[in-house]
């Protein structure tokens, strides 16, 4: 079978790792998300915005896939997956996912400031006067911050609509985020999965819900899997 995982901050804050969004007021360990993740923070206060991400890029480093990661990288030992992520961390490729799309960059990889395509790994901190070898641009956070477009939305599409998709696991996400809850919402899916302890209303034909974290709900959707097959 051909499925599809499409995965939000819910997946990660079980492996340790929160977002701005966990916050009601706007805020993510002391960080007005504003002046960290928007392009008129960068220009305000570049220092701060690399801070930021460092210890963000800090956190990912030490945190571990979860039980979830690891249910969803299973499902390739015996069907075509492709995971679409919101999220940042490469949790999912230390699961084991071969292929995996992210919506909104990688905090572990950097690109210079004016070109997006020139994109490298960086495990360390960044700082003002780390450029590109190339072109001598300061280099920055390889991720998506408000007002930016989203490169990879494109592909995630074209994977999420193919007529030939038999299962779409949705899991740990709001659907608030637009375009990006197009991938769960424009599905051609045959089989819907949605993982939420507080499930978003999705109105998918043959959708099973598991109203419980991705930890124990991943692994119950495989096991519902293995059932269609």
């Amino acid at each position: 079978m051909k499925i599809v995982v499409f995965t939000g901050a819910g997946m990660s804050r079980e492996s340790g790792l929160r977002t701005f969004r966990d916050s009601g007021d706007g805020l993510w360990n002391g960080y007005n998300v504003e002046d960290v993740a928007s392009l008129q923070g960068w220009w305000r206060d570049p220092e701060q915005v690399l801070r930021f991400y460092d210890m963000r890029r800090r956190e990912v480093l030490a945190a571990k896939p979860n039980n979830g990661h690891m249910a969803v990288a299973e499902l390739e030992n015996e069907h075509e997956v492709v995971v679409v992520t919101q999220n940042v961390d490469d949790l999912h490729e230390r699961a084991g996912s071969s292929r995996v799309i992210h919506l909104h960059g990688e905090v572990l990889k950097v690109r210079p400031v004016d070109d997006d395509t020139r994109v490298m790994t960086w495990h360390g901190n960044l700082q003002l006067g780390d450029v590109d070898p190339w072109s001598g641009s300061q280099l920055r956070p390889h991720v998506v911050w408000f007002g930016e477009g989203l490169p990879m939305l494109e592909e995630a599409l074209s994977v999420a609509m193919a007529p030939d998709v038999d299962v779409l696991i949705v899991v740990g996400t709001t659907l608030n985020v637009y375009p990006a809850a197009r991938v769960a919402t424009d599905t051609c899916a045959r089989h819907a999965f949605l993982v939420d302890p507080r499930p978003p209303a999705l109105h998918l034909c043959n959708l099973t819900v598991f109203a419980e974290p991705a930890t124990t709900g991943v692994p119950r959707v495989v096991r519902h899997i293995r059932a269609l097959s």
